[in-house]
């Protein structure tokens, strides 16, 4: 299964394909908001106040076409299966772009074209945001016949763009549910980035050490807070190209340099999230980072921090809850 399955996991990660490269598109600087709204009828609506680079109609009739990306890099990401994955799942889908003062729209039913795409009018900027008449939505109802729920949970939704944008400092996301007799809208935006996350984990952001930097040896940036758990127990959340998982280099190159400045057993609460021209990922769900170079890189990085924290702040250092 493409998606993952055909439970309550795989329904959210169908929109999630859908969201993310419109995410993509805020990050690369080609779009201002993303507008995911939960409607009525079951169906997804995603818009944003860009145009797609590649034409749309074969990013949602070709496997594996997307749109092209900084460096290879893909900012935010899941399966990174295209828009034609969600186009086959569901049993209709309606995708419009306005550019050029013309808004031009494409309907499938279960990945078949129910017509040609046509223009329909005036591109007018409704549901952008920015009324600025460009912009594309994609309005997707999945497949009942296919997935074992199709009512997607808001509070799932909810976790993960918080997590989004607290990895990508610049997004800017609004989730509307529409389903109830009043609509409930919340926006999605951290411009502390991981420092904010790092709070989310009960450390204290006052007193969070940051790392950002790019390192072209391991074809990527890091983005990394850490603080000293304190009382509460140590957690340590990791990503890559904003991808929870359960490990990999990225941790392993955490660790080492927190050991080599604090020893092996030092309490910290930490997010370490990098993001990289080409990810690599390991074991049979593919939840392990396995970019070799990654290691050193992170682990330098977070040594050289560390060491200047500790120089600092000599007896914060020697206490028993950083090590």
């Amino acid at each position: 299964m493409y998606i993952g399955s055909t439970g309550e996991r795989g329904l959210h990660n169908l929109l999630y394909e859908v969201a993310e490269p419109a995410m993509d598109e805020v990050l690369l600087g080609h779009a201002h908001r993303v507008e995911v709204a939960l409607l009525a009828d079951g169906s997804v609506r995603v818009t944003h106040d860009g145009v797609y680079r590649r034409p749309l109609d074969e990013q949602l009739t070709v496997l594996h076409v997307a749109g092209p990306r900084r460096g290879g890099r893909h900012v935010v990401s899941w399966f990174d299966l295209g828009l034609v994955v969600v186009n086959a799942l569901s049993d209709r889908l309606v995708a419009e772009e306005r550019h050029g003062g013309v808004t031009n729209r494409q309907e499938y039913s279960r990945g078949r074209p129910i017509a040609p795409p046509h223009p329909t009018g005036p591109a007018d900027g409704t549901g952008t945001g920015t009324g600025t008449g460009t912009g594309t939505t994609i309005t997707f109802r999945p497949d009942p016949e296919i997935f074992e729920t199709v009512t997607f949970d808001r509070s799932t939704l909810t976790e993960r763009f918080r997590e989004l944008a607290a990895l990508n400092r610049t997004l800017d996301l609004t989730l509307t549910d529409a389903r109830g007799d009043v609509p409930h809208t919340e926006r999605f935006h951290s411009p502390d980035g991981v420092r904010e996350f790092l709070a989310r984990l009960g450390a204290d952001p006052a007193e969070a050490i940051v790392v950002e930097r790019e390192d072209d040896r391991m074809g990527g940036s890091m983005a990394i807070a850490l603080a000293p758990a304190g009382d509460g127990e140590p957690q340590i959340a990791t990503f890559a190209n904003s991808r929870r998982l359960d490990g990999g280099t990225h941790l392993e190159g955490f660790r080492d340099g927190v050991a080599a400045v604090l020893g092996p057993d030092a309490r910290l609460t930490a997010v370490v999230s990098v993001k990289l021209d080409e990810p690599s990922y390991e074991g049979c769900l593919r939840e392990i980072l396995g970019n070799t170079p990654v290691r050193a890189c992170v682990a330098e990085a977070v040594q050289q921090a560390l060491e200047t924290w500790r120089d600092e702040h000599p007896e914060r250092a020697a206490a028993p809850t950083a090590r």
